[in-house]
């Protein structure tokens, strides 16, 4: 193999016969015999640097489902005022203190109307806001912006001002404002300072419910008295961690919610559980040494804590970049230890064989 040869630095005239500057793609007849010959490298600014090209996002069609049902929503509304309004027109033709009182009842419920509306709105804001300042948490973490992290930190301290839980870490990170600290550093202090009790807290939630699904499900005679039980407690559950987190949605809120968690689980494996949560309750032989009833309710129990799990990711203001992402492994202990000592006592009851 041929190497080029080397030679010492020396000191050039540019004005020198001698000397030719030439380009780099230069032919060989330009470039004189004899002579010094220096090609400039390109300058660095003269680079062509490669533009990103922005994904096209899809323009938002006309959705005919929803106009369809805002129109039926519309009608049913019209509808129903009608024939409140024939009503009390009865009310007031037979009797005169009949119709004040139909029109004193519709009044009230039109109050309780608007007050359901305007709390079925405010948690539908609440909600957008923390997937919003989720949003806004993942563009921080990558752009590593200081003043946008300090933004996400004060809306995080108005959104939990009344968590009497936070008080003392709303302290010490109000006195973190005017640190100077990097946008994605700040964004991982306040993780730590304002989700750590709150994910304890979610952890323990998720954990009673589901060794309370566990143990009413084992003893439960009716498989529909089950089913019935854990969806109950689900949404409770899914509430429960809303409200933790800030959020205190409403009904529609709620179904929201649902409809998040279930994509979350569909997204993140389904139901079905981990390959070394698996070997823990079967491979360990604790699926065998438990009753039918008992395995049922181990495994509700396992499900519940599924969806737990999958409502802290969705409910949660902030994603897990500091601290430790809940797993079903630690959630579960509890839950397996008792069906354990239940089994226990299931076996000490039965008479001794002969």
């Amino acid at each position: 193999m041929n190497e080029r040869p080397s030679r010492k630095p020396a000191a050039f005239d540019l004005h020198d016969r001698d000397v030719v500057v030439t380009e780099i793609d230069a032919a060989p007849s330009d470039r004189r015999a004899g002579g010094v010959v220096i090609t400039p490298e390109p300058d660095s600014a003269a680079v062509p640097v490669p533009v990103e090209t922005k994904i096209p996002t899809r323009t938002r069609r006309w959705r005919w489902g929803a106009m369809l049902w805002s129109a039926v929503s519309g009608l049913v509304l019209l509808g129903l005022g009608l024939a409140v309004t024939n009503l009390i027109e009865d009310l007031f033709a037979r009797t005169p203190w009949l119709g004040t009182l139909g029109l004193v009842l519709a009044i009230a419920a039109g109050l309780a109307l608007l007050a359901i509306i305007t709390r079925e709105m405010l948690g539908l804001v609440r909600l957008a806001t923390i997937e919003t300042l989720r949003q806004r948490a993942d563009t921080v973490l990558a752009s590593d912006d200081r003043d946008a992290a300090k933004s996400l930190a004060h809306d995080l301290l108005a959104l939990n001002h009344k968590t009497p839980q936070l008080a003392r870490a709303r302290a010490r990170l109000q006195g973190h404002l005017g640190d100077i600290i990097d946008g994605a550093d700040f964004v991982r202090l306040t993780e730590r300072e304002l989700m750590a009790p709150l994910d304890d807290e979610a952890r323990r939630l998720v954990a009673a419910s589901a060794q309370r699904v566990s143990l009413v499900t084992a003893v439960s005679p009716r498989v529909a008295v089950d089913m019935l039980f854990v969806a109950i407690n689900a949404i409770g559950l899914i509430r429960r961690l809303a409200v933790l987190y800030g959020g205190r949605p409403g009904t529609l809120g709620l179904i929201r919610l649902l409809r998040h968690v279930v994509s979350h689980v569909a997204m993140t494996g389904g139901i079905a559980m981990t390959d070394s949560l698996l070997q823990q309750v079967i491979g360990h032989g604790l699926a065998a040494r438990l009753s039918a009833r008992l395995g049922e309710g181990v495994l509700n129990g396992m499900l519940t804590a599924r969806l737990g799990l999958a409502a802290i990711e969705v409910t949660r203001p902030l994603p897990f970049a500091e601290l430790k992402r809940p797993a079903l492994n630690d959630v579960v202990g509890a839950m397996l230890r008792t069906a354990e000592k239940q089994r226990e006592a299931e076996a000490s009851k039965r008479p001794p064989i002969p």
